[in-house]
């Protein structure tokens, strides 16, 4: 009789331990497809966004120069 309780007692225990991984393994892909959560600095300062801005206005002009020439 003690031998049957030991045996039940173990699958038992396995069942338990299946569960468990199973949840786990659930969880971790959940976790895995939820998005990342949204910066809310995106670590643009405002001299790189002026000197951005600059070389962009600079262009500009160098390409209205050059178009200036074929009119």
């Amino acid at each position: 009789m003690a031998d049957k309780k030991k045996k039940m007692a173990a699958a038992l225990a396995a069942v338990n331990a299946y569960m468990q991984q199973e949840q786990e393994a659930v969880a971790l892909q959940a976790a895995a497809a939820a998005p990342p959560p949204a910066p809310t600095d995106f670590g643009i300062s405002q001299w790189s966004f002026s000197g951005r801005q600059e070389m962009m206005a600079m262009r500009r002009l160098v390409q209205l120069r050059v178009f200036d020439r074929f009119r």
